[in-house]
């Protein structure tokens, strides 16, 4: 990522943040100082809901894990890393899946189920590099600024001698 491992986990810690950079997250809920109940869908018409409730939140560390409860019970984690001038994230997941239709689903449709989640987490990531890379731009504006006047001149003057 684009972005310092210092402001890739304060974007990954809010939960409340992810329906912004993360499509397929609807909607999150605060349900405590630490949880929040999520409501995703990816392409496949089936929502899984559950609260998430961070079990594991060391900056220093890069470590932000969570257990989950709901339609999906298990422990999430991300790791962040520092990596050149930005960050690296390393995302794992031990989950099931309880929601019963999906369960139902999964005896005979596995490989699109599958395709679903994959769609799901490739958008997240996309999602999360755009996000992030807003928050570089607000960190350096001189990045985005416009030449200064004093420059104007030498890129008219480099033009005219061509």
């Amino acid at each position: 990522m684009d972005s310092t491992p210092a402001q890739t986990f304060d974007v990954l810690a809010d939960l409340r943040s992810y329906p912004h950079w993360w499509r397929e997250v609807r909607e999150a809920r605060q349900v405590g100082e630490n949880a929040a109940e999520l409501r995703c869908r990816s392409v496949l018409p089936y929502d899984l809901v559950f609260e998430a409730h961070h079990n594991a939140k060391d900056p220093d560390a890069g470590l932000l894990r969570a257990d989950l409860l709901g339609d999906m019970d298990g422990t999430v984690s991300w790791r962040i890393f520092a990596d050149g001038a930005g960050s690296r994230i390393v995302y794992d997941q031990q989950v099931v899946v309880c929601k019963p239709l999906v369960r139902r689903l999964a005896l005979v449709s596995r490989p699109i189920l599958k395709a679903n989640h994959e769609l799901m987490m490739r958008s997240g990531q996309r999602g999360l590099r755009t996000y992030l890379a807003g928050f570089q731009a607000a960190a350096n504006p001189q990045a985005l600024a416009a030449p200064q006047a004093s420059e104007a001149p030498q890129a008219s003057q480099a033009a005219s001698n061509s």
